[in-house]
């Protein structure tokens, strides 16, 4: 099961800029993370699924791009959404 519609609005309304918000860097970081964890678990129990695991690789290289767009453009927003997510140790 991937993320759910309610899944998706709660965190778009969690982690958006304004109201109308819904495809700032920060929602599509936050949306990019659930996907991530959810896939992760995925392939702790299915070892050979090459073709998800690829998958997985691109959508961590987007959320780094994003990630890095953010924290050249806005240093202090980045700091919070990693704090966010939990992203950084």
């Amino acid at each position: 099961m991937t993320v759910t519609t309610e899944q998706k609005q709660k965190l778009v309304s969690d982690h958006r800029r304004h109201e109308e918000d819904t495809g700032s860097a920060e929602v599509q970081i936050a949306l990019l993370t659930a996907r991530i964890n959810h896939l992760t678990q995925h392939l702790m129990t299915h070892k050979k699924d090459h073709a998800s695991r690829r998958g997985l690789l691109k959508m961590v290289s987007k959320r780094s791009r994003l990630l890095k767009y953010l924290s050249n453009i806005d240093p202090d927003r980045y700091r919070k959404t990693i704090e966010k997510l939990g992203l950084r140790k």
